[in-house]
């Protein structure tokens, strides 16, 4: 990716690096250390970690970068919730007050079509859109809409795809339960 940084700033003059929290654990290491006052792991600083290769990869080319990092988790954080997010917000902590002392467990209270419901915690691991194929279309068109290297793409065939490998030919759709409605 460094290459393709590099080429973008020398033909637009600029590039926005946005990077996910929590990611590079692969690069840097799952984290050992606990946040103070939460108690949830310590996410790798992988912004700093980019900034820094950025930075290198721009010196060894004997090119100046000036880079402006902004953290916006405390920005965001630091927002007070309008009148909408604490109504939503309510409505979600009673519907999770009601659902406990109902006897109920491994749940977690969400909206489905404007209604409250209670959502099996197994069912949201298995249909979470925070897993993604990195082979697969969805993340062919981000690499597309944003402008990013693919490198499926083959620069030898004039930029053309690579024929795909072969893969399983069934899809296998899993059966959703219905939604408990209150």
């Amino acid at each position: 990716i460094l290459p393709h940084i590099f080429q973008r700033v020398q033909t637009q003059q600029h590039a926005v690096i946005v990077v996910a929290e929590g990611a590079g654990s692969e690069l840097l290491g799952p984290s050992t250390e606990r946040e103070a006052g939460s108690g949830n792991p310590k996410l790798p600083p992988i912004a700093e970690y980019i900034r820094d290769q950025v930075v290198k990869y721009f010196d060894e080319q004997g090119q100046e970068v000036r880079i402006k990092y902004i953290d916006p988790s405390y920005s965001v954080r630091s927002v007070p919730a309008n009148a909408t997010d604490s109504l939503y917000c309510t409505q979600l902590a009673q519907n999770a007050v009601h659902g406990c002392m109902s006897g109920l467990t491994g749940f977690s209270a969400g909206m489905v079509n404007n209604r409250t419901v209670y959502i099996p915690i197994p069912h949201l691991v298995a249909t979470s859109p925070r897993s993604m194929d990195p082979h697969g279309p969805i993340w062919d068109r981000i690499l597309a809409m944003t402008g990013q290297p693919n490198p499926k793409i083959n620069p030898q065939t004039n930029n053309k795809a690579t024929p795909p490998e072969p893969g399983p030919t069934e899809l296998n759709f899993p059966k959703l339960p219905e939604p408990t409605v209150h």
